[in-house]
């Protein structure tokens, strides 16, 4: 028996093109010639000799299901073949019912471990948002001595000073001062991770507001003997604004537009008019963003440079939290960026 079962397997049912299928149960059947032998309906003999017929009427170009040969060679009754038929589609919808819950079940746990995740990803953002509000707190009281005794020093109060010292002292208070601009930022980041960045909309004079933003980077663009101009429609209307976080979020692109141009660069400041709102942009021909990595400069604490040797400092917070104001303010922060031929971030702010 073994030897004629393997004789089988190698000569399975043949299949019939399903365009001259006959639609009845029997097409609906996967390997009933197996079966009724399986259920003891017919002997392996039989089958292997419908299995040839059926070969044969194929050859001839006549489509023949197994179960019409065996009951033409009246091998099974037309009674005990509707039986198999049907028992098997009754195995193959339970089978499709079990695969059914058990795919319901797994769905079901997935979405619980996934819902748990997610869960306890927030609570793990709550505690870095706190431990980064609390650390920045604790930093900023010794930061204000620190400060404090600086000035003192510089002033000559507790003591004259010789050249050298006035140098060092110089160097230590552009350090405290960017120190203390870190330090402000992760407080400022803790604040809008924790809770909606809150808003104190007054009316502002955008031509101002970015002229004094320009003449305060000025003096870090002359260090790098960049040429940073401002430019802007006249007559812009006032727009309904948070100044203070709208001065800060265009100050940093101020800041990376200077920290990523090379020497004797160009940076541009534009405020224009555009249909009863104003258009900001800050234009740059500085090293440029790859287009595959644009989405990650704005991810909290991250650099494109992640490496112990790299060029440009940072804490990686500062387009982060750009774009937490703008989005604020109803707006969008876009970039177009190339390399080597730099980048241009804008977005638009909303009259009233």
């Amino acid at each position: 028996m073994e030897k004629e079962n393997s004789s089988l397997d190698d000569r399975m049912e043949p299949e019939i093109d399903q365009n001259d299928q006959i639609m009845v149960p029997e097409v609906l059947v996967p390997r009933l010639g197996e079966y009724l032998v399986e259920s003891g309906r017919i002997t392996s003999e039989q089958l292997e000799r419908v299995i040839e017929l059926q070969q044969s009427a194929q050859a001839a170009g006549r489509t023949e299901l197994i179960g019409q040969i065996l009951i033409e060679q009246k091998m099974i009754t037309r009674k005990d073949l509707d039986r198999a038929v049907t028992e098997q589609i009754l195995q193959l919808r339970s089978a499709l019912q079990t695969a059914n819950a058990n795919l319901e079940q797994r769905v079901k746990q997935r979405t619980a471990e996934l819902e748990a995740a997610m869960v306890k990803l927030a609570d793990l953002n709550r505690m870095k948002a706190n431990i980064v509000a609390n650390i920045s707190h604790e930093l900023r009281t010794p930061m204000t001595h620190i400060k404090g005794y600086l000035e003192l020093i510089a002033a000559s109060v507790l003591g004259p000073l010789t050249e050298d010292q006035e140098n060092a002292i110089n160097v230590m208070q552009k350090a405290s001062s960017r120190l203390e601009r870190l330090i402000e930022d992760l407080l400022l980041f803790s604040d809008s991770d924790r809770s909606e960045v809150a808003l104190n909309l007054q009316p502002v004079d955008m031509h101002r507001l970015s002229q004094t933003l320009v003449n305060r980077a000025q003096v870090k663009a002359e260090e790098k003997h960049l040429q940073l101009r401002l430019v802007f429609d006249a007559d812009l209307p006032k727009i309904k604004v948070d100044e203070e976080k709208i001065s800060w979020a265009i100050s940093q692109l101020l800041d990376n537009a200077i920290k990523f141009t090379p020497v004797n660069g160009h940076i541009e400041l534009r405020c224009l008019r555009e249909d009863g709102a104003i258009r900001v942009v800050v234009k740059d021909d500085g090293i440029g963003i790859p287009v595959d990595r644009m989405e990650e400069i704005y991810e909290p604490f991250h650099q494109l440079d992640g490496s112990s040797t790299r060029r440009y400092g940072g804490t990686g917070l500062g387009l982060a939290l750009v774009r937490k104001i703008i989005e604020a303010h109803g707006s969008t922060i876009r970039l177009r960026s190339e390399i080597n031929q730099g980048s241009e971030f804008e977005f638009l702010l909303y009259a009233g």
